[in-house]
C-alpha cells in the first residue's frame, strides 16, 4: 500500500480542513486506516482509524464531535471542523492489515508522508 496524504494547511482557530490520503495497492480495501499526528516535541498521537468497510470508526476523545474520518474506494479523509491551536501537528494517515482497529501506531504497517496542519489563535 503506497498512501499520499494532502489538505493541510494555515487555518484560523474556529476553522475547517478535510485532509485526504490517497491510496494505492490491491490490499488498501482490506486494510484498517488510521490518522496520527504529532506536535513538535510531543509522541505520535492517534486521532482517528477507520474499519475496512467503514462501518467502524473511532475518534481520539478531544476530537470526538469535531472530527470525522470516513473512505471510499481509493482515498481517507478527516474532516476537521471547530480547530483550536492544540491540533497544530504533522498529521499522517497509516494502513494496517488485517481486520483490528488499533490507536497503537507502531501496529501501522504503512505510512504516508505527513502534511502540516497549524491552526492559529
Amino acid at each position: 500500500v503506497q498512501l499520499q496524504a494532502s489538505g493541510g494547511g494555515l487555518v484560523q482557530a474556529g476553522g475547517s480542513l478535510r485532509l485526504s490520503c490517497a491510496a494505492s495497492g490491491r490490499t488498501f480495501s482490506s486494510s484498517v486506516m488510521g490518522w496520527f499526528r504529532q506536535a513538535p516535541g510531543k509522541e505520535r498521537e492517534f486521532v482517528a482509524g477507520i474499519s475496512w468497510s467503514g462501518g467502524s470508526s473511532y475518534q481520539l476523545d478531544s476530537v470526538n464531535g469535531r472530527f470525522t474520518i470516513s473512505r471510499d474506494k481509493n482515498t481517507v479523509y478527516l474532516q476537521m471542523n471547530s480547530l483550536n491551536p492544540e491540533d497544530t501537528a504533522v498529521y499522517y494517515c497509516a494502513a494496517r492489515l488485517g481486520s483490528n482497529l488499533s490507536h497503537d501506531w507502531k501496529r501501522y504497517d504503512y505510512w504516508g508522508q505527513g502534511t502540516q496542519v497549524t491552526v492559529s489563535s
